[in-house]
């Protein structure tokens, strides 16, 4: 039986073209006050020199790259690439591998494997601000329950929250606990889709858990787990609640990422530089940006593989 041909859309009643675009027209709206028009605004700011007065007044001067250069020649650029690279880096890596573990582990369907992987999703449920709060009194030198319980171990304690060479462990182990529930849901619906047949067939032909997992799981699981690690990092990349809640991209500056640092300058000071302030943002969009285009390719070149 063959299919009926589709009419052009030149050829199509008029009521079905004004109902397509009756459904596109709230969609095109969002984009353009919620995404163009923010991006737009943030462009002309990296553009101009203002300040408070010329922002209410809203006569900049443009000031072309100007602002790019300041923030690049500014001595916090070093530390806050290097900081966001790391901090980007061991999150997706450890998130990643804990929630595939945990889904692997749920995937089981055990009794009460539903109500644990339902318990697990408390981090991504909790408000930010209470999660950051409560790794906050958690890590605190003194009083916190982490420094109690190494000291009953017989440890020393850690200063987690003000010493330079912990801050960022701190708030990178913050991160990663709140954001390993998105990867398990994400990945145990991926492994949901994998046929059990496949695994039996493996299992026939002699192959241990590991070798099913390398063998079947793994493979299978790559379309899930590219587009799990881009969202990850599109996230990771400007986070802001977690780290200036913790330690305010303190001290010295030890963890802050370009995320901290354009708030700082955009509104952490008395003189606020909105201008390096946008530029720093706009980096992070253009960082987002680039790895969503490598997605892209690589999942093109995957489906005419």
């Amino acid at each position: 039986m063959t299919k009926p041909r589709e009419l052009p859309a030149s050829r199509r009643p008029r009521s079905t073209q004004w109902a397509a675009w009756a459904f596109l027209t709230p969609v095109t709206l969002y984009l353009a006050l919620f995404y163009a028009y923010p991006l737009y605004r943030n462009l002309d700011l990296s553009l101009r020199h203002y300040t408070v007065r010329s922002f209410v007044r809203g006569d900049a001067p443009f000031t072309g790259l100007d602002n790019y250069r300041t923030v690049l020649d500014d001595p916090t650029f070093a530390p806050a690439l290097v900081h966001t690279a790391l901090f980007t880096g061991v999150c997706l890596v450890f998130q990643y591998a804990i929630g595939l573990a945990l889904a692997v582990f749920f995937n089981q369907h055990f009794r009460l494997s539903a109500t644990l992987r339902a318990l697990f999703l408390v981090p991504w449920l909790l408000p930010l601000i209470v999660s950051a709060s409560t790794w906050s009194w958690m890590l605190n030198s003194d009083s916190g329950i982490v420094n109690a319980a190494l000291k009953a171990v017989g440890l020393g304690s850690v200063n987690w929250l003000t010493s330079p060479s912990w801050s960022l462990v701190s708030v990178i182990i913050a991160n990663i606990w709140i954001g390993v529930p998105f990867n398990l849901v994400v990945l145990h619906s991926g492994l949901q889709s994998i046929p059990a047949s496949l695994y039996e067939a493996a299992s026939l032909d002699g192959a241990n858990a590991w070798q099913r997992f390398w063998s079947v799981t793994f493979p299978l699981l790559r379309p899930v787990s590219a587009i799990t690690l881009l969202l990850g990092l599109v996230y990771t990349l400007k986070v802001f609640d977690i780290i200036w809640i913790m330690t305010k991209g303190g001290p010295a500056d030890s963890s802050t990422t370009f995320a901290t640092w354009s708030y700082q300058l955009g509104f952490g000071n008395l003189l606020p530089a909105f201008g390096p302030g946008a530029a720093v943002g706009n980096l992070l969009v253009a960082a987002a940006l680039v790895f969503g285009f490598v997605y892209l390719r690589v999942q093109r070149k995957q489906a005419t593989a």
